[in-house]
């Protein structure tokens, strides 16, 4: 009995290590795609934007929200791996907006460099700490889902309010919550929480998109040098 449950308990930690390992791996792969729609997207026209910020936000929302159904619905197929690699690369077209507005103060590059830089310190340490202690921070779960449909709707807000003071907060906030669920989420797979790499590596992916664009926008207010 001893020997089953021993056996039991290896296989159990060698099925987590293999989600975690190509939970990683995927991961790694989605920033090929992002890259080169963020390419795409720098050389973009985005006037249609400026003109309408708020339509242009709804509809950004309501694509990536189709794109993530997607993902989701092909989740333990071969084509989910095809709709994260698509919707990766559509991520990194709406980047082109605020890479191009970075890219036009004198310190621009530098800004990208330290957002993208600060985002993989932040990374790496949330997921060692979850991958060493193997501690259960399932408990954050409500909290951040709940700390995440606030942010959005005080996002949404401020598209039509438009306050430079709220936008920073939501950003330092955002911060804040898309950081704990790198820890929750690494935590979710170490523990078995997470046995699909696709949806492991999406939540991952979008905690590390959201805390990159907050902390590019922190860094633009704070420490941008226009021309």
């Amino acid at each position: 009995m001893q020997y089953q449950t021993a056996t039991q308990v290896g296989t159990l930690a060698t099925e987590q290590n293999k989600v975690l390992r190509n939970t990683y791996m995927m991961l790694a792969l989605t920033m090929i795609p992002t890259v080169i729609g963020a390419l795409v997207g720098m050389s973009m026209n985005f006037s249609f934007m400026a003109e309408h910020p708020i339509m242009s936000a709804l509809l950004m929302f309501g694509a990536m929200m189709g794109m993530l159904f997607a993902v989701s619905a092909l989740r333990n197929s071969g084509w989910g791996i095809a709709a994260l690699l698509g919707f990766t690369l559509l991520a990194g077209v709406f980047l082109g907006p605020i890479l191009q507005v970075a890219l036009h103060l004198k310190n621009g590059a530098q800004l990208v460099g330290l957002a993208a830089g600060g985002t993989g310190i932040i990374f790496f340490s949330l997921a060692s700490v979850a991958t060493v202690t193997r501690k259960d921070f399932s408990f954050m779960g409500k909290f951040l889902f709940i700390g995440l449909i606030l942010l959005i709707a005080a996002s949404l807000a401020n598209i039509f309010l438009a306050i430079p003071a709220l936008s920073l907060t939501i950003s330092a906030i955002a911060v804040l919550i898309f950081s704990a669920y790198i820890l929750f989420d690494v935590s979710r797979i170490v523990r078995g929480g997470e046995t699909n790499y696709v949806m492991a590596t999406l939540g991952l992916y979008m905690s590390i998109y959201n805390l990159f664009i907050n902390l590019l926008q922190l860094l633009m207010a704070f420490s941008g040098e226009r021309e």
